[in-house]
This record gives structure tokens, sequence and C-alpha cells, in this order.
């Protein structure tokens, strides 16, 4: 940690497969609690190309200026682009075939079940997606409290990852 209130924002990558559910959720939320300190997107491997309905229902309006969408992940790997800070992968298939990202950011892993893939009822399907975005708000809440802990700390991209990693574990 560092004494710099003023610093930029950390870069966040959420990353899964599908980039229609658990990223987009993650996206929002990371954006929503922590706008101050982290600049969060998400991708994925494989997009959908569409994002789920069920994951904008349980974020309620969108706080982003544009509107979320399903994109690869090919978008944020390249010498011109902006480096990334931390890498936060939410499926197993993501974090096994994460590729290489320009600045070697720092990289973390939240698995979660994809609600997307849950079959049966309607009710099941949100069932699903409310457990994936409570699960997601619990650990983005507690992020969101260590840190503000010491607003005017300035935490490195190592030191936010560690703590990420930490409440993952302590699940």
């Amino acid at each position: 940690m560092l004494l710099n209130a003023a610093a930029p924002a950390i870069r966040l990558l959420v990353l899964c497969t599908g980039n229609s559910a658990r990223s987009i959720i993650a996206e929002g939320l990371f954006n929503r609690l922590l706008s101050d300190r982290i600049h969060a997107c998400s991708a994925g491997s494989h997009p959908t190309g569409r994002i789920n309905p069920l994951a904008l229902e349980q974020l309620g309006d969108w706080q982003d200026a544009s509107p979320p969408r399903s994109k690869s992940w090919d978008e944020f790997v390249g010498p011109d682009l902006a480096k990334l800070d931390i890498v936060l992968t939410v499926c197993g298939n993501a974090e096994q075939s994460c590729p290489y990202f320009p600045g070697t950011p720092e990289r973390v892993h939240w698995g979660l079940p994809d609600p997307a893939a849950v079959e049966g009822s309607g009710d099941l399907k949100r069932a699903a997606f409310v457990q994936c975005y409570a699960t997601l708000h619990s650990r983005i809440s507690q992020l969101q409290q260590q840190l503000a802990e010491q607003p005017n700390q300035y935490f490195t991209p190592a030191a936010i990852a560690a703590l990420m990693q930490s409440l993952a574990i302590a699940e």
C-alpha cells in the first residue's frame, strides 16, 4: 500500500465463457460499488453475443454510460490497448484458457456456477441468478468495506488482487 488517494482507478477485466451472466453481473457490481477505485469491464472466451435477461434483471438499472454487451476477450489483447491491472475469472473454463494480456496483470479466480446453464422452470433459473448475484455482491461489498477502512490509501493491483482472492477462499 502506498499513500496516494488521487491514484488512477484499477483496470479490472472479468472473464467467463459466454460473457452473458456471471461476468456481466460482476462488471456491473464492481462499477456500481467501487467506481472510485476500480473500473471494470467484462468479456468471454466464446461470447454468446447477448446478455441474459435474468442477469440484467438482477442488476436492475445498469449504471454505466453504455449498455452492457457480450464481447470477446480478444478486444482486450493487443499491444496498443490500455494495460489491465487485474484479470478476474469467474468460471473454470476461462481460468484454464485465459490468454496472455499485455502488462502481466494480476490474476484472481472466483469460480461460480453458471446460472445460465440451469435448466428447468423459470423459478429455478431465476433462483440461480439470484444466488450468483448474491455471491458476487457479498464478495464485492466485502472488498469495498476493506478498502473503505483506509480511504486515503492507494492499494496496488497486487494488494487488491490478494484481498479479492482471500474473499473467495474465506467462503
